[in-house]
């Protein structure tokens, strides 16, 4: 085989076509966010969505914004917890019913909890670094019906607008 056979074999016949991996037809189309990073960690963005998550349902309650804008960040107090209460509103609102008992005994079984039982932040990751491993479409949905598009931007959901509009709070008492 001559050298210029190869030459004429690896050029493209169209080289402004895209490799076929490529994306294309979509519109100001963005790649999804890392959820895990390379070691199989939670990724720093995600980590701030968890938190952002978190915040919504913990005790301590986070300070509030200066103003009611539901595309700011929450952070939780560095103690902060979800109790039964935080736990069950949480579980309702990322899948539509509270845990059972049976899952709840699990959690605090085998994840970072209080001596009371109460899930910490990490034990809270925890979860969601489990399920991202195994499942990583759930941990998306999960984020969309907290607010969250596909690059871990944080965008007004109904759920928000109609809680400011009516006035309520989303944090916990």
């Amino acid at each position: 085989m001559a050298p210029n056979d190869i030459d004429s074999r690896m050029q493209s016949p169209r080289p402004e076509t895209p490799e076929p991996s490529s994306r294309q037809g979509r519109r100001n189309a963005q790649l999804d966010a890392q959820l895990l990073d390379a070691d199989g960690a939670i990724s720093d963005k995600l980590e701030r969505c968890l938190r952002h998550i978190f915040a919504k349902y913990c005790t301590p309650c986070p300070a509030r914004p200066p103003k009611q804008d539901s595309t700011i960040l929450l952070t939780p107090p560095d103690d902060a917890i979800l109790d039964a209460a935080g736990l069950d509103a949480w579980a309702q609102d990322t899948n539509g019913a509270p845990f059972s008992e049976e899952t709840k005994e699990e959690l605090r079984e085998f994840l970072d909890v209080t001596e009371e039982g109460e899930l910490t932040f990490k034990g809270f990751a925890q979860i969601y670094q489990l399920q991202t491993e195994s499942d990583e479409e759930e941990t998306w949905r999960d984020l969309s019906n907290h607010g969250f598009d596909r690059t871990l931007t944080l965008v007004s959901t109904r759920r928000e607008e109609e809680a400011e509009s009516s006035h309520t709070p989303l944090f916990m008492s």
